[in-house]
């Protein structure tokens, strides 16, 4: 099967609804009657798997007749996000210092966190993932998330394999990203990240029954899928993966040697070495993006490609739940502070007042932006375009995707 037919099996799958049954586990016979061993996914990366879609853009989903099933799964009787009796969540994410966890049943609010033991108000991927799984696992599922905004794969969570992260000399510094690059001072400081997610994995398995009350060591868990969901600080960073000459081969050429490394890395210290392993391909700015971006989400594609790999890693596309008509909006809305920045400097010159200027930008707004555009705006966006424009359908979206594609790996 193609990643293609996959991708279209996936979305076929999550549209009907359709439940995978679940896998038989090992020693049946030494478990509690009655209790299945937990099935265990991991959820790792920056801050798309964080997560910055506002609940406020739920009914976003229902505007959609293909997604107005989902948006019912979404939520219960009264209305309210649906909470899961038999999927809990530990999810750790902060920073090194301050880093804390949210732990509890499944339901919206464990997106990006000010507070991580706090509702942030938001989803990621986990939340639609969870319901999918809930609907295919016939037993508790445990979803462990850590996941941090602004972070790279060839620093932050580099694979002890890959060797220590040595900064190129003399090349540019990376143009934008999310938060600010962390600049490890020394070698043995990278990879930070990715040894707080296997420690945090660790800790949890250690003690299942601190997350899911119920838990009966004798039923045991299985770990069955890691999501990888991460790739816009390396995908602008141009001193770590360079430009070459036209025909030079793939920029990010580096980046499918190091998220191979992490496969391997992870499977080894989760002691887990055939573990289905979903890559979520980063697809922000959707399925019309520039040659670059189509250059590096080649290069993040790639391992699943890789001999040692097929059959039980799978590169899901997220281009396609890329929201066009807002990023239609989202264009334009660039085109409105473009507007403002020129004016501003018109202000700062003394060739025209802050008033005129203002009265100027909201002329031009008004005329590039219909007032449908506006409402569409307020209802389906709440974050900025590296954050898949904070559209809640875009995520609802990913997250059935990445349980469905671990759920045909489980089929195999």
């Amino acid at each position: 099967m193609t990643t293609n037919q996959l991708t279209s099996a996936i979305l076929l799958g999550a549209a009907l609804g359709l439940a995978a049954g679940p896998r038989a586990g090992a020693a049946e016979a030494a478990r509690p009657a009655n209790k299945a061993p937990v099935k265990v996914f991991i959820l790792a990366g920056q801050s798309n798997m964080e997560g910055h879609a506002k609940v406020e853009t739920f009914d976003y989903i229902g505007d959609d007749p293909a997604t107005a099933p989902l948006l019912k799964q979404m939520r219960a009787p009264d209305g309210t996000p649906r909470v899961c009796d038999h999927v809990w969540l530990s999810y750790l994410t902060g920073s090194p210092t301050g880093n804390g966890e949210g732990i509890g049943k499944l339901t919206a609010g464990y997106g990006s966190r000010r507070n991580p033991t706090q509702d942030g108000g938001k989803i990621g991927p986990e939340f639609t993932f969870g319901l999918r799984m809930d609907q295919a696992v016939k037993g508790p599922v445990l979803i462990i998330k850590t996941a941090w905004g602004g972070k790279s794969l060839y620093a932050d969570f580099r694979p002890p394999s890959a060797g220590p992260f040595v900064r190129p000399e003399g090349k540019a510094k990376k143009k934008q990203a999310d938060t600010p690059d962390p600049k490890p001072a020394k070698a043995d400081e990278t990879g930070l990240y990715y040894h707080l997610m296997i420690d945090h994995v660790r800790l949890v398995l250690k003690d299942i029954k601190r997350v899911i009350p119920d838990y009966d060591p004798k039923q045991g868990y299985e770990i069955d899928g890691f999501v990888w969901l991460q790739g816009w600080n390396d995908m602008v960073n141009h001193g770590v993966y360079p430009r070459g000459p036209a025909g030079s081969g793939n920029e990010y050429a580096k980046y499918s040697e190091w998220l191979a490394d992490f496969i391997r890395d992870v499977r080894k210290d989760l002691g887990a070495p055939q573990m289905p392993f979903v890559i979520g391909v980063l697809g922000v700015g959707g399925v019309h993006a520039s040659a670059s971006t189509v250059a590096f989400r080649e290069a993040m594609a790639a391992p699943a490609s890789y001999p040692e790999f097929r059959g039980n890693v799978v590169a899901v596309q997220t281009a396609p739940f890329w929201d066009e008509p807002l990023g239609a909006i989202a264009k334009k809305h660039e085109q409105v502070r473009g507007k403002r920045s020129a004016l501003g400097n018109k202000v700062k010159d003394g060739k025209m007042t802050q008033a005129e200027a203002d009265k100027e930008v909201k002329q031009f707004e008004a005329d590039l932006i219909s007032a449908n555009e506006q409402a569409r705006w307020k209802r389906g966006a709440s974050n900025a375009g590296y954050h898949y424009l904070g559209c809640s359908k875009t995520f609802a979206l990913m997250g059935q995707a990445f349980a469905n594609t671990l759920q045909e790996l489980q089929k195999k």
